[in-house]
């Protein structure tokens, strides 16, 4: 019991995991319509482009709170960049994305090689600190939340629409332009929230792992959600086991955590690797034809030593993808 609990007699422990739980819940909430879109690129560039606001803090002496805001600036001017250039001059999203990307991005760099002072500000920039985190950054970080999720829940159905089908949107009269507008500057949020959790290069793991695992696992919008914020917050608390216990890198660790959950859930969903399997044994003519069988395709396919009696399998069977009948 001691190895379970001594980790949070530390108060820096404790604030660490705060910190995790108000990522996951900024991450889920807008991460689940980043995979639902394919925007995980956006959230990699808005995420890298923080760099350079978290830059221009260090160089003028700012602190924690300073940077954090710099970087959501920064963010949410990337956000609003891309939506200028998408609607107004004409690019295609991707082009846009990665015209912002690297301006910004090499405007950090640019910044900081002219700084010889802050290397190890600079390695905290990249790949978080999350054990560092101050009560200072857990408020920054719970408003930004507060300001994510109050958006979220309020535009719900308009979201929702015109990530499925924003054509229909549009023609139903939702302002889709707007909308997603809006979701572009809720991503940069969310990476700014993330940002001061797992640093600038692994930002948008937090954002899209725990919400692809969440679409593995269910198909209702707000289950996703769920799912997703339950990912977040088990990816945080073995992170920060292991970190302790093992003396390893906190958020990297805790984005590892998230990786090997989504891959168990894609190796165990039926809308992974296990759904898969019936196809996957009809392509490498593992299943008989049916033809040759005499027996046609209804519902179930048995694996196993299975005995047919009729139209029902009996005995050990996993019951995959659709079931052999007898044929006519």
């Amino acid at each position: 019991m001691e190895w379970l609990t001594e980790p949070w007699t530390f108060e820096f422990m404790q604030r660490a995991l705060l910190a995790g739980v108000i990522v996951s819940i900024a991450a889920a909430m807008v991460g689940v319509f980043v995979v639902l879109r394919g925007l995980a690129f956006l959230g990699d560039a808005v995420a890298h482009t923080q760099l350079a606001g978290a830059a221009v803090a260090l160089v003028l002496g700012g602190g924690a709170v300073l940077i954090t805001l710099g970087a959501g600036i920064a963010a949410v001017l990337t956000a609003l960049g891309v939506a200028l250039l998408t609607i107004r001059g004409r690019l295609r999203e991707d082009t846009a994305i990665g015209i912002m990307f690297a301006g910004f991005f090499a405007l950090g760099v640019v910044l900081i090689s002219r700084e010889r002072t802050f290397a190890i500000d600079l390695g905290s920039l990249l790949v978080g600190h999350i054990l560092g985190a101050s009560w200072a950054d857990l408020a920054v970080m719970a408003a930004i939340t507060a300001v994510v999720l109050i958006a979220v829940l309020a535009f719900l159905p308009e979201l929702r629409f015109t990530s499925y089908d924003p054509e229909v949107a549009a023609v139903s009269g939702v302002p889709v332009t707007l909308i997603q507008v809006g979701l572009l500057v809720l991503i940069a949020l969310a990476t700014v929230v993330a940002f001061r959790l797992v640093g600038v290069i692994l930002a948008v793991a937090m954002l899209v792992t725990p919400a692809a695992t969440a679409v593995l696992l269910t198909r209702r919008l707000p289950a996703m959600m769920l799912v997703a914020i339950g990912v977040g917050v088990a990816s945080t608390v073995a992170g920060l086991y292991a970190s302790f216990h093992v003396d390893l890198a906190a958020g990297p660790t805790v984005v590892l955590a998230a990786v090997v959950l989504m891959i168990t859930s894609f190796i165990l969903s039926p809308r992974g690797l296990r759904g898969a399997l019936p196809n996957l044994a009809e392509t490498f003519g593992l299943v008989e034809d049916e033809a040759s069988t005499g027996w046609r395709r209804t519902a179930r396919l048995c694996w196993g030593a299975c005995c047919k009696a009729g139209d029902v399998c009996w005995g050990a069977c996993c019951r995959v993808g659709g079931r052999l009948t007898p044929g006519n």
